[in-house]
């Protein structure tokens, strides 16, 4: 029988869950509750099901058992002031398993015959067509990816379930090489708006950029509830702050792990997760449609800084429970065996602090706190002082510390411009730049264009990241110019200095073996990634019907009798360019990358149809796309051309307006500096008639 078939013997009822406001106390060998009534808005019951429950088969909650108090939707009371204070409750409990029960339902399996034929890969619009599939009836999940598919960043998911919505995440992502001028992309938020008295809350994973970043363009348009782990919460507090967005008292909830939040006909529970940035999470997100678990961005690290793993426990319990749908992260589906502990990037920062006979620089993720942590830990080893640069790297620090998530002598950290007092080897640096930004304060350290701090010889630099893919020029420009001014820098080809926190192959097998979903969609990866994380959900058993590659804006409904794709809705990128939303469009980014590549002509001239000559005066100015020593003579030849084409033109009796003339000028001009240079520069004509 195919593993996501097989059944596990379903766990007895656990003590009776603490309130939202309190941390969840771990299992105690020796404390075994009894079961209590079940309260609002739980965690499905481990009962034994009924001969007319569809159990496993449907992934849906029995409703029954146990269950644990929720908070309400946009329950402000919920927040981190009443985290602070946890309440004494009953320690959760296991007990032995109970046999697994004879007549149990059998798990249904989505009808072939409502398939394409012969399916030898994952379901998806090129081939299923919108609305093919099973016919939707009763409870029925939609499940909208308005970013995140088929690409690294933006990510942001839509959960819809009759007339309640959530969102997971609500990230950007950095424009590509053939986007000048644009700085971030976010999510395009339209169908949101269209729907926004139906949205319960959004959900936060963790606190990358690529997870929060675009919450101030939402939260600007909508009053909703923002819930994540404590150090999410407290980076978009500071992201609101920053951006002077005119957002006021945004409800920003702080949660703990294991609190279910309430949201209309969704309950949401945070369960613990590893990742590079302190606080992830992954969410069971549970309807009357079934359960889904979205694993947001993890990895297993049995040996992870803060000394929390990822519950793994919990994970089986819910897979025990039956899991409709299984969304999992696919950045690393390419990279066999697992992924290596984060403490292992702390044993060489402690190698290579001992080893380093001048001033220390690392260039690091600012949202890395672990990494932060293990640089602070390396440096009080070696009695070396601290100094943070870059405004990122302050606010995160700020945000960590201000939840004590680092552990720091009285004294190790100093201000920047104070780094002078101290000999060279007594001062550690933690900068921002490690992906090559040309305004990061690494980059213009390597170009000698930062006011405090100027590389030299004797300096070692520790870039602790991997080069964001298409990313690696500019990281090696700015290492090349690191190398010249005598820094010795290290960076992952030589070194240990830093680990991915994303999952390889074998923590993905994991996860599926954990959770045995019904259906599956991979996610947060380009279409490489999730084609090759659908295939090795195939090698594990699951049918190709019951996978799904989906791209932005696909709507995917799920339901006991099966899933389909039911069409689109509007999820291209929108280009943020400086303060602008959206206003820039193919047209702009045309004109951008015509001027970079072959520059521009402007012509001015004033025009008097009565008179010889017809032209009083012209001026043409040049640039990007004619050498010094061709310009006087190609300018000479586009003055002749204008005067003639002029004196054509105007020959007839009928009157010629002068945008008319411009278009016309503007034409014959391309044609000409085509035949002449080769390219194709923007062309503006301007006229002023006398």
């Amino acid at each position: 029988m195919p593993f996501h078939q097989k059944k596990r013997p379903r766990l007895a009822p656990r003590a009776k869950p603490v309130p939202v406001t309190s941390p969840v106390p771990r299992p105690s060998p020796e404390a075994v509750a009894p079961p209590q009534a079940p309260v609002q808005a739980a965690r499905p019951s481990q009962e034994k099901p009924s001969s007319k429950s569809p159990g496993r088969a449907s992934g849906k909650p029995s409703g029954k058992g146990p269950e644990k108090q929720a908070i309400p939707a946009g329950d402000r009371s919920a927040g981190r002031s009443a985290a602070k204070s946890p309440a004494k409750a009953p320690a959760r409990t296991r007990e032995k398993p109970v046999p697994k029960p004879s007549a149990a339902a059998p798990r249904r399996e989505p009808r072939q015959d409502r398939y394409p034929s012969g399916l030898t890969g994952p379901v998806s619009s090129r081939n299923q067509p919108a609305g093919a599939g099973f016919a939707p009836g009763g409870d029925v999940l939609r499940v909208i990816p308005l970013g995140g598919m088929q690409e690294i960043g933006k990510n942001l998911t839509l959960f819809e379930f009759g007339k309640d919505m959530i969102l997971v995440d609500c990230g950007l992502a950095f424009p590509e090489e053939d986007m000048p001028g644009i700085d971030i992309v976010i999510p395009d938020m339209g169908y949101l708006l269209q729907n926004r008295s139906r949205i319960r809350g959004v959900f936060l994973t963790h606190g990358h950029e690529d997870h929060i970043g675009s919450l101030p363009w939402l939260l600007k348009e909508m009053d909703v509830p923002v819930y994540g782990l404590a150090l999410a919460v407290e980076l978009v507090r500071i992201k609101l702050e920053d951006r002077v967005s005119g957002i006021r008292n945004a409800r920003l909830i702080a949660v703990e792990y294991g609190d279910v939040v309430q949201a209309g006909a969704f309950s949401v529970e945070f369960i613990r997760s590893s990742h590079s940035i302190a606080d992830a999470s992954l969410l069971a997100i549970r309807c009357p449609a079934g359960i889904v678990l979205h694993t947001g961005d993890f990895k297993i690290d049995y040996t992870p800084i803060n000394g929390e793993p990822i519950d793994l426990a919990r994970l089986a319990e819910i897979g025990n429970e039956g899991v409709l749908l299984l969304m999992c992260e696919s950045t690393n589906v390419e990279r066999r065996g697992v992924s290596i502990s984060e403490s292992k990037v702390g044993e060489s920062f402690a190698d290579l602090f001992g080893k380093a006979p001048g001033r220390i620089i690392v260039a690091t993720f600012s949202s890395n706190v672990h990494r932060m942590q293990q640089v602070f830990t390396a440096a009080e080893r070696y009695d070396r002082k601290v100094a943070l640069v870059g405004r990122s790297m302050q606010n995160v620090f700020r945000a960590a510390d201000s939840l004590h998530y680092l552990q720091i002598r009285p004294g190790t950290l100093i201000d920047i411009q104070d780094i002078d007092r101290y000999r060279p080897d007594q001062v550690v640096i933690i900068t921002t730049g490690s992906q090559g930004e040309p305004l990061a304060a690494l980059t213009r350290m390597a170009f000698s264009e930062h006011r405090m701090v100027e590389i030299g010889t004797g300096d070692t630099v520790i870039i602790s990241a991997t080069p964001i893919p298409g990313n690696e020029k500019p990281i090696y420009r700015v290492i090349n110019e690191l190398f010249k001014r005598g820094a010795n820098v290290i960076y992952e080809s030589l070194a240990d200095v830093h680990v991915s926190g994303h999952a390889y192959q074998e923590e993905l097998k994991l996860m599926h073996r954990l959770v045995r979903p019904r259906f599956f969609v991979p996610s947060h990866g380009e279409f490489r990634h999730l084609y090759q994380h659908a295939q090795l959900a195939n090698r594990l058993g699951m049918p190709w019907e019951s996978i799904f590659l989906l791209a932005n804006g696909d709507i995917l409904e799920l339901s006991g009798d099966g899933g389909r794709l039911a069409g689109v809705v509007p999820a291209s990128g929108v280009l943020i360019d400086g303060s602008g939303m959206g206003d820039v469009g193919n047209i702009v980014l045309r004109d951008r990358r015509l001027l970079a590549d072959d520059g521009v002509m402007a012509v001015s001239l004033v025009l008097q149809r009565d008179s010889d000559p017809l032209v009083e005066s012209m001026d043409i100015q040049t640039r990007g796309f004619i050498y010094e020593a061709e310009e006087d003579r190609i300018t000479a030849e586009c003055r002749n051309r204008i005067d003639s084409w002029l004196h054509r033109a105007l020959a007839p009796a009928h009157f010629i307006p002068a945008e008319t003339l411009a278009n016309g000028l503007r034409d014959m001009l391309r044609d000409f500096l085509f035949g002449r240079t080769k390219r194709r520069p923007i062309i503006l004509v301007t006229i002023h008639e006398a």
